[in-house]
């Protein structure tokens, strides 16, 4: 009969939908875990600034986390990339990101400017990537290399329209810095776009246009971040290609 459903179709429909359901409750106990542990443990972030000298001196990254976020949620990341000989920086002054993404990037700015670094590498989690990219396209975008980026709004959240803070709001696809920020595709070359296969966040997804895209097989917005094949992927994309030529003569 035209329009039914079958069974099976119907069963896995369903099966579906708790799978999701399923993802969406993980990760709200991944971050709630360690928003909790962080907050009791309080780490010093200059521990990555100094990693294991045999795996040989390698690039700076620089930590951007996503909003409501401190450094400490990208832990994991930080741990692997020390690992491999990368000293890991973190903008302490970003505090939990509530701010603008304008204002945050120029936090970033300023501390690429005190910490004088060059052909560093981003490696950010939701709204930092969206601080990232402004930092690629400002006047201290020559000190980055590439940037990483993991379930970035790059094309904004049709559900932040639903919520009066002005931190979440933002991220909606008609907020003006944010559709500033998808008309300037000319760093989009330099980013690596990491997304999950489902982010309860970011139903559109994070694939951005002129970037390098790659998709995990891990559910969720923030579980991903505690992810060995994350972790892999990132550490892959930090030391792939060479460095950024820099700006035109004059640009």
């Amino acid at each position: 009969m035209s329009g039914t459903v079958s069974r099976p179709d119907a069963e896995r429909g369903l099966k579906y939908r708790l799978r999701l359901a399923a993802a969406w409750a993980a990760d709200y106990a991944y971050v709630a875990r360690w928003q909790v542990q962080g907050f009791l443990c309080r780490e010093d972030p200059s521990a990555y600034l100094h990693p294991d000298p045999d795996a040989g001196q390698r690039e700076p990254v620089v930590l951007i986390p996503g909003v409501y976020e401190d450094w400490q949620l990208l832990r994991p990341l930080a741990e692997a990339l020390a690992a491999r000989g990368h000293p890991v920086h973190t903008v302490t002054t970003l505090g939990y990101n509530r701010g603008r993404i304008d204002e945050m990037a120029r936090r970033v700015e300023h501390y690429l400017t005190a910490a004088d670094l060059d052909s560093a590498v981003i490696v950010a989690h939701s709204k930092g990537g969206l601080i990232g990219k402004h930092v690629l396209l400002g006047p201290q975008g020559h000190r980055i290399r590439r940037m990483v980026a993991v379930n970035a709004p790059f094309s904004g959240s049709p559900y932040a329209r639903y919520f009066l803070v002005p931190s979440i709001r933002a991220f909606s696809p008609r907020n003006e810095l944010l559709r500033g920020l998808q008309a300037s595709l000319e760093a989009n070359a330099r980013i690596t776009s990491i997304y999950a296969a489902f982010d309860p966040h970011i139903p559109g997804g994070s694939r951005l246009d002129g970037a390098r895209n790659l998709q995990l097989e891990a559910m969720g917005h923030f579980r991903p971040l505690g992810d060995t094949e994350l972790h892999r992927l990132v550490v892959d994309e930090v030391e792939a290609g060479g460095a950024w030529p820099g700006p035109p003569e004059g640009g």
